[in-house]
């Protein structure tokens, strides 16, 4: 595949990157390069920037208010967007619950969700992890019995990701138990303040409180919130699973990522010579370039599959594994390159206009954060393990 941009699309790269420099606050992107936590008021606040463009939902089609953009053109966004240290998109809307009802959702719920998914006027998390049915998700236990003209659900979900910020929540619920596990399961859109509903935050290995555990003990949905059919809900959920697998990947924000490895290997000495020099690191630095170049390929691969009107398939599974073991090392190798800088972990150094004593670089105090946060990518999402399972019985028959 030719990387290489036409004169058409570089204008547009010049365009976006304008865009970013006369659009994007340096107090956020700051925030972004330094590894800092961003608060929901931030993250709001990008997202309405980006919608004022009309720039939010680049992969939506133009008649529910995307731009129309072809996907060399989502690519470039991407890609200059995490250089631009750029805030990213919280996806549970946007990238997630969007695509889904735009295919499978009535004409109802079209004029009613996708609107306030693009003003910002609901916050979505995701509802499918549940203790015992994490990569087994298709062993959910979470109940929705139809009782007239609602839904009364129980259960109990975890991994909420920003779920302590949502007002509204896609879940996988079991409608059928007698069915088949894959054959059971439904899609609702549930309200987060609805009576009922319990949330408790989980906090992570690096201080931060960023998913949550999900409690629903006889909440009430409306029937006219079920997307799609009653017990199709599983083939919804893969629909999904397939964008988020390839969000995951995150292959803007690896380059972002490794050019920022690179400034900081050339900064360090090692034996009084660059850390960039020293054989090892350089050798380990070289296999990370080779395999973000190839996953570019592999990114537009999957960006063209949904262009023409399909969903990824095995190679979303594909970008998810090596996408997330990239990631995971170039955390690994800036956090050696920082050396002893990177040991000292201050939560409060994370968080906005914190003016303690800096411990080494400026942004040294995220290496670790963001080393530990980063363990958890090759898991969720559906484990790499069980990517693999995916792909070998997509394309190898097995």
């Amino acid at each position: 595949m030719d990387l290489s941009f036409t004169p058409e699309e570089e204008a547009f790269r010049e365009e976006v990157r304008s865009f970013f420099r006369d659009k994007l606050p340096a107090r956020l992107s700051t925030l972004v390069r330094e590894g800092k936590r961003l608060r929901k008021s931030d993250m709001e606040e990008w997202h309405a920037i980006l919608n004022e463009r009309g720039w939010l939902a680049n992969h939506w089609p133009e008649e529910w208010g995307g731009p129309g953009w072809s996907v060399i053109q989502r690519f470039i966004f991407d890609n200059e967007s995490a250089l631009a240290h750029a805030p990213r998109v919280v996806p549970f809307g946007v990238n997630m619950l969007g695509p889904v009802l735009i295919k499978y959702g009535s004409e109802e719920q079209k004029k009613q969700w996708l609107p306030r998914i693009l003003g910002g006027s609901d916050w979505w998390c995701q509802g499918y992890s549940e203790p015992g049915a994490g990569s087994d998700l298709a062993g959910l236990k979470t109940t929705a019995v139809r009782k007239g003209d609602v839904y009364v659900v129980n259960g109990q979900k975890t991994w909420t990701t920003l779920g302590q910020h949502a007002d509204m929540i896609f879940c996988l619920v079991r409608t059928d138990a007698t069915a088949k596990k894959q054959e059971g399961i439904s899609f609702l859109l549930i309200d987060m303040k609805s009576p009922g509903i319990e949330v408790r935050p989980i906090t992570l290995i690096d201080g931060e409180q960023e998913v949550n555990e999900v409690f629903f003990t006889d909440v009430e949905v409306p029937v006219a919130n079920l997307v799609g059919e009653e017990n199709l809900g599983w083939t919804y959920a893969k629909y999904l699973l397939t964008y988020e697998r390839t969000n995951i990947a995150g292959v803007g924000f690896s380059i972002a990522s490794f050019e920022r490895l690179k400034e900081v290997a050339q900064m360090q000495k090692k034996g009084g010579r660059a850390l960039a020099d020293d054989p090892l690191f350089a050798a380990r630095m070289a296999r990370v370039e080779i395999d973000l170049a190839n996953m570019q390929t592999t990114n537009l691969r999957v960006l063209a599959a949904v262009a023409g009107g399909g969903a990824p398939g095995a190679e979303s599974s594909m970008l998810k594994i090596k996408g997330t073991e990239i990631r995971q090392e170039i955390t690994s190798l800036t956090r050696r390159a920082y050396g002893s800088y990177a040991a000292p972990y201050i939560p409060e150094a994370l968080e906005a206009g914190w003016n303690g004593e800096d411990v080494g670089p400026e942004d040294a105090a995220m290496a670790a954060p963001s080393y530990f946060n980063n363990r958890k990518l090759s898991i969720f999402g559906g484990s790499n393990e069980i990517q693999k399972n995916i792909i070998s019985k997509a394309i190898l028959g097995l």
